[in-house]
Formats: C-alpha cells, sequence, structure tokens
C-alpha cells in the first residue's frame, strides 16, 4: 500500500522505496534493520515484459549500544544490483563499527562512503535509517517506563533521559534552542503524549494525562 496519493492519469517511471525497523534487543542494545528498493514499471525497461522490473535492493543490519548510540556491529547486503562487481562494495561498510547515530552522523557516512568509495544507495539508506534509531530511544523509554523504575545502564533515567533532550534540541522548529517546547524541559516539565496517543487513549475511555513516559 503505497503512501502517496492516487496516481490519476500519471505515468509511473519509477518507484523507491526505504524501509526501517528498530528491535529492542535489551535495555542497552537495538537492533535496526533497513531496506532500498528501485523499481521500474512493467514494459519500461524490457519492452513487452508484464512485471515490475526491480534493480536495486540492498539491506543493512546494524547492531546499535545505548546510551551512546555507538555501532557495534554492522552488516550489508546486496540482494538486487545491476553489475556483478557492486557487492564488492558492502565489506567497506565495517567502518560503520564504532560510529555514534548522533549529531554528525550524516556528514560522517557521506565522508567514509561518498562517491567511488560506497554504493550511492546503500549510503542513502543509511541516512534513512539514522533518524529511525534516534526516535527509537524515545521508544525504549516508553518500554522501560512500564517496569519498575529505571533499569541501570539503561536509556531510562534522569541523565539519559536529558541526553535524549538535548539530542533533539534544534532539529526542527518545534525543537528549537529558545522555543516554548525546549523551555518546559528544561524547567523539569514532562513532554506531552503525542496526538495520536491523545486521541486513541479517549477513544479508550482513558486518561491522556495518565500516559507514562520514561
Amino acid at each position: 500500500m503505497s503512501l502517496l496519493p492516487p496516481e490519476e492519469d500519471l505515468e509511473l517511471i519509477h518507484t523507491r522505496e526505504y524501509e526501517t525497523r528498530v528491535y529492542y534487543m535489551s535495555d542497552t542494545e537495538m537492533l535496526a534493520r533497513g531496506a532500498i528498493s528501485d523499481v521500474k514499471p512493467p514494459g519500461l525497461y524490457v519492452e513487452d515484459d508484464p512485471e515490475p522490473l526491480e534493480i536495486h535492493r540492498m539491506h543493512v543490519e546494524l547492531r546499535v549500544r545505548l546510551p551512546d548510540l555507538e555501532i557495534t556491529d554492522a552488516r550489508v547486503v546486496f540482494e538486487n544490483h545491476p553489475h556483478q562487481t557492486c557487492p564488492m562494495i558492502t565489506t567497506h561498510y565495517q567502518q560503520l563499527v564504532g560510529l555514534q547515530v548522533a549529531r554528525g552522523f550524516t556528514h560522517k557516512v557521506r565522508e567514509l562512503f561518498g562517491g567511488p568509495r560506497g554504493c550511492t544507495h546503500t549510503t542513502a539508506l543509511l541516512q534513512a535509517m539514522a533518524p529511525a534509531v534516534v526516535q527509537s530511544t524515545w521508544s525504549m523509554a516508553v518500554r522501560q517506563s512500564r517496569d519498575a523504575g529505571p533499569v541501570p545502564g539503561s536509556v531510562d533515567g534522569a541523565q539519559d533521559r536529558a541526553r535524549r533532550f538535548a539530542g533533539n534540541v534544534n532539529t526542527c522548529h518545534v525543537w528549537e534552542e529558545e522555543g516554548h517546547h525546549v523551555a518546559e524541559l528544561r524547567a523539569g516539565g514532562d513532554p506531552p503524549p503525542p496526538m495520536q496517543v491523545v486521541e486513541r487513549l479517549v477513544k479508550l475511555g482513558r486518561k491522556p494525562e495518565d500516559w507514562r513516559f520514561g
């Protein structure tokens, strides 16, 4: 199912899809898996071919340590590629190990794997995966809030919570350093529940103020 609006009378010539999923492994580790796919519509590259033609499909798997978001293991697999020599670059991505998925990560990825130093599609996938990894630290905090208090060494706790907030400052207009949202958090306030959470709680007949965050 596409997230885009109906195509109506438009002629499709290319589809690129990204998918990222992040998994809980332990209170100090997440597993991030990502895939990228480039597909040509039926009949475009091969005349009268009734099937779409996938040109690229690359997979990336990262083990990420918490709370510093350091990559401890990296694996890249090329499932579909246009040239026999394409997979020769996959081992180059072992240089991801030791990097932190934090501010400056995208620049470092371009530095290490840009141009002839990597695969442009895999590098684009890494840049798309990074925000999902950061977003998942919030999921970890919500998950752990179900337990009885912070878990030692986990992303929970006051210091790690402050680190998560600091990592979001100036990433968008809501998180502007001098803005109202950041000021409230610095004053010790709790982040408000996402609007979707509020709507769902109301629908379930529950109180939004009972929602717990890390």
